[in-house]
């Protein structure tokens, strides 16, 4: 069994460890805890895992997140896989930093990333796994803070949040959307 795992983040040092970059952050961890490497891809940079009898082709978009779309498509196209079996990891300011929700489906939230995604999908009917970054902001800087590192306090427990959600990506893969769901959906 095949998986495409969609981390979402935008590329360049001035991104890098920021709140829009956990899923890039995500996919980085499962990269070096099972000897992926990333390669330069088609809108993306590519690495492939494999764990338990299952691969996964761990992608991060080179097109910058308004566009990751590109990079959804083109992937999911050239390894014919079915949607079902995609999972894309995003940034979430409506859930508390450190909680993760995955779902089936659902809106795309206000997130460009995941919009550009259901435009080119047609559909929102896709597995994700929001990784709550919080919300604390002042009115009118949702944008300056989801582009900020992420507060000392915060970054003392990140690490651990990381490893959380990359066993989601592994659960997903592993023993399925229902029961990853049932497990790492805790309130």
């Amino acid at each position: 069994m095949k998986y495409l795992i969609v981390g979402l983040g935008n590329i360049g040092p001035e991104y890098a460890e920021t709140r829009h970059n956990i899923g890039f952050m995500v996919l980085d961890y499962l990269a070096k805890k099972y000897d992926g490497q990333f390669d330069t891809g088609r809108h993306a940079f590519v690495a492939e895992i494999k764990m338990k009898g299952r691969t996964f082709v761990l992608v991060k978009p080179t097109t910058y997140m308004n566009l990751s779309g590109k990079a959804v498509g083109h992937h999911l196209n050239s390894l014919k896989l079915p949607v079902e079996n995609m999972l894309v990891i995003t940034d979430d300011i409506a859930i508390p930093f450190g909680k993760i929700r995955i779902r089936a489906k659902g809106s795309a939230g206000g997130h460009n990333g995941l919009k550009h995604i259901e435009q080119t999908l047609g559909h929102n009917n896709y597995p994700r796994l929001r990784f709550g970054v919080g919300d604390a902001y002042s009115k009118g800087k949702q944008v300056d803070y989801v582009l900020s590192r992420f507060s000392e306090d915060e970054q003392a427990e990140l690490q651990t949040l990381i490893e959380k959600a990359a066993e989601a990506v592994i659960s997903f893969g592993t023993v399925g959307l229902e029961r990853t769901m049932n497990f790492h959906n805790i309130k």
